[in-house]
């Protein structure tokens, strides 16, 4: 069992910045993906970005240019910088946790962080 632990979310202005951190524990295989997605008004839960320990990443297509994904491996711990916020960005954004072991996979989700954007 992975746990997640989020924080950072909040409430800014269009054009600021947050940064998302997500802490996992319990996590045993270290060749995993952590990510973040979000889930907006009317909105299913959507990717915004990933990236493995080796560092290959995957960003969705609306934030490309504003948010950068990192990650600390040693700390277990991944990072997303959002700048130049939108409106549209509100959303809950959740830290996931992904291993895909061939016959087998875990997936793992944080409780969520709410980012809303005033226009």
């Amino acid at each position: 069992q992975v746990q997640l632990v989020e924080s950072g979310g909040g409430s800014v202005q269009a054009g600021e910045s947050l940064r998302l951190s997500c802490v996992a524990s319990g996590s045993y295989y270290s060749d995993n993906v952590m990510g973040w997605y979000r889930r907006g008004p009317g909105i299913e839960r959507e990717l915004v970005a990933n990236m493995s320990t080796d560092g290959k990443t995957t960003y969705d297509n609306d934030v490309k240019g504003r948010f950068t994904i990192s990650r600390d491996n040693a700390k277990d711990t991944v990072y997303l910088q959002m700048n130049s916020l939108k409106p549209e960005d509100t959303a809950v954004y959740f830290c996931n946790w992904y291993y895909d072991g061939g016959f087998f996979e875990y997936d793992f989700w944080g409780q969520g962080t709410q980012v809303t954007v005033f226009s």
